[in-house]
Protein backbone atom coordinates (compact mmCIF):
# COMPACT_ATOMS: atom_id res chain seq x y z
CA UNK A 1 0.00 0.00 0.00
CA UNK A 2 3.20 2.39 0.97
CA UNK A 3 4.35 1.85 -2.44
CA UNK A 4 1.69 2.46 -4.36
CA UNK A 5 0.72 5.65 -2.29
CA UNK A 6 4.50 7.06 -2.96
CA UNK A 7 3.21 7.21 -6.93
CA UNK A 8 -0.13 8.96 -5.59
CA UNK A 9 -0.89 12.47 -4.86
CA UNK A 10 -2.93 11.50 -1.93
CA UNK A 11 -4.07 13.37 1.16
CA UNK A 12 -5.13 10.35 3.47
CA UNK A 13 -8.74 11.39 3.56
CA UNK A 14 -9.86 8.66 1.40
CA UNK A 15 -8.44 5.19 0.80
CA UNK A 16 -5.56 5.20 -2.12
CA UNK A 17 -7.09 2.34 -3.82
CA UNK A 18 -10.52 4.38 -4.57
CA UNK A 19 -9.07 6.04 -7.86
CA UNK A 20 -10.05 9.63 -5.87
CA UNK A 21 -5.97 10.35 -5.78
CA UNK A 22 -4.45 11.44 -8.84
CA UNK A 23 -1.56 8.90 -10.00
CA UNK A 24 1.54 11.22 -10.82
CA UNK A 25 3.63 8.16 -11.26
CA UNK A 26 7.10 8.72 -10.04
CA UNK A 27 6.92 12.55 -9.78
CA UNK A 28 7.41 12.52 -6.27
CA UNK A 29 10.65 10.92 -6.69
CA UNK A 30 11.32 13.24 -8.95
CA UNK A 31 10.83 16.22 -6.96
CA UNK A 32 13.09 14.39 -3.91
CA UNK A 33 16.07 13.42 -5.63
CA UNK A 34 16.16 15.19 -9.02
CA UNK A 35 13.81 18.37 -8.97
CA UNK A 36 15.77 21.69 -7.25
CA UNK A 37 13.63 23.01 -4.68
CA UNK A 38 12.48 23.03 -0.99
CA UNK A 39 11.88 19.09 -1.20
CA UNK A 40 14.96 17.95 -2.41
CA UNK A 41 17.21 21.05 -0.65
CA UNK A 42 15.31 19.46 3.17
CA UNK A 43 15.94 15.49 2.15
CA UNK A 44 20.14 16.72 0.52
CA UNK A 45 20.28 18.30 4.31
CA UNK A 46 18.75 15.13 5.94
CA UNK A 47 21.13 12.84 4.23
CA UNK A 48 23.98 15.00 5.11
CA UNK A 49 23.14 15.14 8.84
CA UNK A 50 22.55 11.32 9.15
CA UNK A 51 25.22 10.64 7.14
CA UNK A 52 27.56 12.54 10.33
CA UNK A 53 24.80 10.88 13.03
CA UNK A 54 25.56 7.19 11.72
CA UNK A 55 29.21 7.60 11.60
CA UNK A 56 29.41 8.63 14.81
CA UNK A 57 26.38 6.95 16.62
CA UNK A 58 27.57 4.09 15.11
CA UNK A 59 31.41 4.11 16.20
CA UNK A 60 30.77 5.44 19.61
CA UNK A 61 28.03 2.62 20.26
CA UNK A 62 30.18 0.03 19.10
CA UNK A 63 33.19 0.93 21.17
CA UNK A 64 31.02 1.67 24.54
CA UNK A 65 28.62 -1.57 24.29
CA UNK A 66 31.94 -3.95 23.82
CA UNK A 67 33.93 -1.86 26.45
CA UNK A 68 31.12 -2.55 28.85
CA UNK A 69 30.63 -5.91 27.96
CA UNK A 70 34.25 -6.27 28.22
CA UNK A 71 33.80 -4.73 32.05
CA UNK A 72 31.06 -6.93 32.94
CA UNK A 73 32.73 -10.40 31.30
CA UNK A 74 35.55 -9.51 33.63
CA UNK A 75 35.83 -11.75 36.73
CA UNK A 76 37.27 -9.73 38.45
CA UNK A 77 34.53 -6.81 38.58
CA UNK A 78 32.62 -7.49 42.18
CA UNK A 79 28.77 -7.25 41.35
CA UNK A 80 28.90 -8.08 37.74
CA UNK A 81 24.94 -8.56 37.75
CA UNK A 82 23.99 -5.24 39.50
CA UNK A 83 26.23 -3.86 36.51
CA UNK A 84 24.89 -5.42 33.61
CA UNK A 85 21.21 -4.13 34.93
CA UNK A 86 22.50 -0.89 35.58
CA UNK A 87 24.10 -1.01 31.93
CA UNK A 88 21.09 -2.05 30.66
CA UNK A 89 18.92 0.09 32.05
CA UNK A 90 18.39 2.99 29.56
CA UNK A 91 17.70 0.19 27.12
CA UNK A 92 14.06 -0.36 28.91
CA UNK A 93 13.52 3.45 29.82
CA UNK A 94 10.70 5.56 27.61
CA UNK A 95 12.80 7.73 24.89
CA UNK A 96 10.96 10.33 25.54
CA UNK A 97 11.87 10.15 29.06
CA UNK A 98 15.36 10.13 28.47
CA UNK A 99 15.35 12.84 25.57
CA UNK A 100 13.40 15.29 27.89
CA UNK A 101 16.24 14.12 30.49
CA UNK A 102 18.67 14.84 27.94
CA UNK A 103 16.94 18.57 26.88
CA UNK A 104 17.56 19.61 30.58
CA UNK A 105 21.16 18.62 30.68
CA UNK A 106 22.55 20.40 27.51
CA UNK A 107 20.55 23.41 28.47
CA UNK A 108 22.54 26.57 28.07
CA UNK A 109 22.41 26.60 32.52
CA UNK A 110 22.55 23.12 32.27
CA UNK A 111 25.04 20.37 34.38
CA UNK A 112 26.94 19.74 31.24
CA UNK A 113 27.53 23.36 30.42
CA UNK A 114 28.14 23.87 34.44
CA UNK A 115 30.33 20.81 34.57
CA UNK A 116 32.46 22.60 31.61
CA UNK A 117 32.54 26.04 33.30
CA UNK A 118 34.60 24.07 36.37
CA UNK A 119 37.14 23.41 34.26
CA UNK A 120 37.31 27.06 32.20
CA UNK A 121 35.46 25.98 29.18
CA UNK A 122 32.17 28.52 28.03
CA UNK A 123 30.01 25.82 26.94
CA UNK A 124 27.59 25.92 23.93
CA UNK A 125 23.82 26.56 23.10
CA UNK A 126 23.58 23.13 22.31
CA UNK A 127 20.07 22.91 20.83
CA UNK A 128 20.45 26.33 19.22
CA UNK A 129 23.77 25.86 17.72
CA UNK A 130 23.74 25.32 13.97
CA UNK A 131 27.45 25.38 13.26
CA UNK A 132 29.20 22.33 12.21
CA UNK A 133 31.91 21.37 14.38
CA UNK A 134 34.43 20.62 11.41
CA UNK A 135 33.87 24.27 10.35
CA UNK A 136 34.31 25.27 14.20
CA UNK A 137 37.62 23.74 14.36
CA UNK A 138 38.66 25.88 10.73
CA UNK A 139 37.31 28.90 12.33
CA UNK A 140 39.95 28.08 15.37
CA UNK A 141 42.88 27.88 12.48
CA UNK A 142 41.97 30.99 10.32
CA UNK A 143 39.44 29.57 7.83
CA UNK A 144 36.23 31.64 8.13
CA UNK A 145 35.07 31.21 4.66
CA UNK A 146 34.73 28.46 2.77
CA UNK A 147 37.53 27.84 0.03
CA UNK A 148 36.43 28.72 -3.68
CA UNK A 149 36.78 24.96 -4.81
CA UNK A 150 34.44 23.67 -2.18
CA UNK A 151 31.85 26.54 -2.10
CA UNK A 152 31.23 26.99 -5.76
CA UNK A 153 30.74 22.38 -6.28
CA UNK A 154 27.45 21.18 -5.57
CA UNK A 155 26.21 17.48 -5.01
CA UNK A 156 22.90 16.96 -4.49
CA UNK A 157 22.39 20.82 -4.75
CA UNK A 158 24.47 21.77 -1.76
CA UNK A 159 28.14 22.96 -1.21
CA UNK A 160 31.01 20.47 -0.79
CA UNK A 161 31.54 22.84 2.32
CA UNK A 162 28.68 21.93 3.64
CA UNK A 163 28.27 18.58 3.31
CA UNK A 164 31.75 18.59 5.00
CA UNK A 165 30.66 21.08 7.85
CA UNK A 166 30.81 18.18 10.46
CA UNK A 167 28.06 17.82 12.27
CA UNK A 168 26.62 20.26 13.78
CA UNK A 169 26.31 20.84 17.91
CA UNK A 170 23.36 20.06 18.35
CA UNK A 171 23.79 17.17 16.41
CA UNK A 172 26.07 15.84 18.55
CA UNK A 173 23.94 16.28 21.91
CA UNK A 174 21.91 13.63 19.87
CA UNK A 175 24.53 11.27 19.02
CA UNK A 176 25.60 11.31 22.71
CA UNK A 177 21.70 10.77 23.81
CA UNK A 178 21.20 8.12 21.28
CA UNK A 179 24.93 6.33 22.47
CA UNK A 180 23.97 6.51 25.96
CA UNK A 181 20.53 5.11 25.82
CA UNK A 182 21.44 2.44 23.42
CA UNK A 183 24.83 0.99 24.42
CA UNK A 184 23.32 -1.18 27.08
CA UNK A 185 20.93 -3.50 24.38
CA UNK A 186 24.29 -4.06 22.16
CA UNK A 187 26.21 -4.72 25.38
CA UNK A 188 24.16 -7.73 25.90
CA UNK A 189 24.94 -9.01 22.26
CA UNK A 190 28.72 -9.16 23.00
CA UNK A 191 28.49 -10.35 26.33
CA UNK A 192 26.88 -13.71 24.55
CA UNK A 193 29.74 -13.44 22.37
CA UNK A 194 32.16 -13.31 24.93
CA UNK A 195 30.50 -15.74 26.86
CA UNK A 196 30.90 -17.69 24.15
CA UNK A 197 34.59 -18.33 23.61
CA UNK A 198 35.85 -21.23 25.87
CA UNK A 199 38.36 -20.18 28.69
CA UNK A 200 40.92 -23.04 27.65
CA UNK A 201 42.09 -20.74 24.78
CA UNK A 202 42.76 -18.13 27.09
CA UNK A 203 44.22 -20.35 29.37
CA UNK A 204 46.22 -21.93 27.15
CA UNK A 205 47.25 -18.70 25.01
CA UNK A 206 48.31 -17.22 28.40
CA UNK A 207 49.99 -20.28 29.25
CA UNK A 208 51.83 -19.97 25.86
CA UNK A 209 53.63 -16.11 27.20
CA UNK A 210 51.04 -14.06 25.37
CA UNK A 211 50.06 -10.68 27.11
CA UNK A 212 46.61 -9.42 27.78
CA UNK A 213 46.67 -7.03 24.72
CA UNK A 214 48.13 -9.95 22.54
CA UNK A 215 45.47 -12.49 24.03
CA UNK A 216 42.59 -9.77 23.03
CA UNK A 217 43.74 -8.67 19.75
CA UNK A 218 44.40 -12.41 18.18
CA UNK A 219 42.13 -14.62 20.22
CA UNK A 220 38.64 -12.16 21.26
CA UNK A 221 38.32 -9.80 18.36
CA UNK A 222 38.86 -12.62 16.03
CA UNK A 223 36.31 -14.83 17.71
CA UNK A 224 34.14 -11.81 18.47
CA UNK A 225 34.09 -10.93 14.40
CA UNK A 226 30.85 -12.18 13.91
CA UNK A 227 28.93 -10.62 16.70
CA UNK A 228 30.49 -7.19 15.87
CA UNK A 229 29.42 -7.48 12.27
CA UNK A 230 25.65 -8.13 13.73
CA UNK A 231 26.59 -5.15 16.12
CA UNK A 232 27.56 -2.75 13.59
CA UNK A 233 24.44 -3.72 11.25
CA UNK A 234 22.05 -3.51 13.57
CA UNK A 235 23.29 0.09 14.61
CA UNK A 236 23.85 1.28 11.29
CA UNK A 237 19.83 0.15 10.40
CA UNK A 238 18.82 2.15 14.00
CA UNK A 239 21.03 5.24 13.23
CA UNK A 240 19.23 6.29 9.48
CA UNK A 241 15.78 5.55 11.26
CA UNK A 242 16.52 7.68 13.87
CA UNK A 243 13.42 9.81 14.85
CA UNK A 244 11.99 9.88 18.41
CA UNK A 245 15.01 11.54 19.46
CA UNK A 246 14.81 14.49 16.69
CA UNK A 247 10.76 15.15 17.23
CA UNK A 248 11.13 15.85 20.57
CA UNK A 249 14.61 17.29 21.04
CA UNK A 250 14.68 19.69 18.20
CA UNK A 251 12.11 18.86 15.48
CA UNK A 252 15.02 19.72 12.96
CA UNK A 253 16.11 23.06 14.52
CA UNK A 254 18.20 24.63 14.55
CA UNK A 255 18.91 25.58 10.61
CA UNK A 256 17.21 21.96 9.59
CA UNK A 257 20.78 20.71 10.94
CA UNK A 258 19.29 17.92 12.92
CA UNK A 259 16.97 17.05 10.03
CA UNK A 260 16.66 13.19 8.84
CA UNK A 261 14.47 11.24 6.95
CA UNK A 262 12.71 10.14 8.71
CA UNK A 263 11.48 13.05 10.53
CA UNK A 264 10.80 14.73 6.88
CA UNK A 265 8.58 11.57 6.14
CA UNK A 266 6.84 12.42 9.20
CA UNK A 267 6.02 16.11 8.46
CA UNK A 268 5.09 15.77 5.07
CA UNK A 269 2.80 12.59 5.64
CA UNK A 270 1.04 13.92 9.03
CA UNK A 271 2.26 18.14 8.84
CA UNK A 272 1.32 18.91 5.31
CA UNK A 273 -1.22 15.87 4.27
CA UNK A 274 1.65 14.87 1.14
CA UNK A 275 1.42 11.53 1.77
CA UNK A 276 2.81 10.49 -1.27
CA UNK A 277 5.75 12.38 -0.64
CA UNK A 278 6.20 11.20 2.94
CA UNK A 279 5.86 7.39 1.76
CA UNK A 280 8.51 7.90 -1.52
CA UNK A 281 10.75 9.53 1.41
CA UNK A 282 10.37 6.22 3.10
CA UNK A 283 11.08 3.99 0.30
CA UNK A 284 14.06 6.39 -0.67
CA UNK A 285 15.49 6.11 3.31
CA UNK A 286 14.60 2.52 2.78
CA UNK A 287 17.08 1.65 -0.49
CA UNK A 288 19.56 3.38 1.01
CA UNK A 289 19.51 1.28 4.46
CA UNK A 290 19.68 -1.79 2.24
CA UNK A 291 22.58 -0.71 0.39
CA UNK A 292 24.92 0.01 2.66
CA UNK A 293 23.37 -2.63 5.01
CA UNK A 294 24.98 -4.92 1.79
CA UNK A 295 28.18 -2.97 1.24
CA UNK A 296 28.78 -3.94 5.41
CA UNK A 297 28.03 -7.46 5.51
CA UNK A 298 30.01 -7.72 1.90
CA UNK A 299 33.09 -5.55 3.78
CA UNK A 300 32.57 -7.62 6.96
CA UNK A 301 32.27 -11.15 5.32
CA UNK A 302 34.59 -13.94 6.71
CA UNK A 303 37.09 -14.30 3.73
CA UNK A 304 38.20 -18.05 3.17
CA UNK A 305 41.81 -18.66 2.49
Amino acid sequence: MAAWVSLLDWNGQSSPFSGEAEFVGLSNYQSLLADAGLLRGDFMLSVRNTLYYVLFNVTGVVVLSFVLALAVNSYVLRGRSFFRTVFYFPAITSSVAISVLFLFLFQGSGVVNVVLSWVGIDGPTWFTDPRGVLHIVLGWAGVDAAPGALADTTVGGLSLWNWLSGPSVAMCALIALTIWASSGTFMLFFLVGLQDIPVELEEAAAIDGASAWQRFRHLTLLLMRRSIVLVITLALISSWQVFDQVFILSQGAPAKTTLTPAYISYVRSFGDGQFGVGAAVAFVLFAIIIVLTLVQRWVGRERRA
